[in-house]
């Protein structure tokens, strides 16, 4: 199963961009979308920007996987107190 993230673009070198992905910063390619820019929210996928994304969408979808990790670390620790 492959996992496309949201990344806020933050320096643009020609047709790679280093982007932020919840503090872990990364280069991706955004050789795939056209009018790309600094401060724009994007799905990266295999190292490739696929599509932009408006803030709000972006930033749901980060809170949206924080939850799931917060969670799957709680069940993790509460299965740890059972051993």
């Amino acid at each position: 199963m492959c996992l496309a993230i949201p990344a806020k673009i933050i320096e643009i070198n020609d047709k790679i961009a280093k982007v932020d992905v919840d503090g872990v910063i990364r280069e991706t390619s955004i050789m795939l979308i056209d009018d790309v820019k600094i401060g724009d929210y994007v799905i990266v996928h295999a190292g490739f920007a696929i599509n932009i994304l408006d803030e709000e969408a972006a930033l749901q979808t980060l809170e949206y996987l924080r939850d799931i990790l917060a969670s799957e670390a709680q069940q993790a620790n509460g299965l740890n107190d059972h051993l």
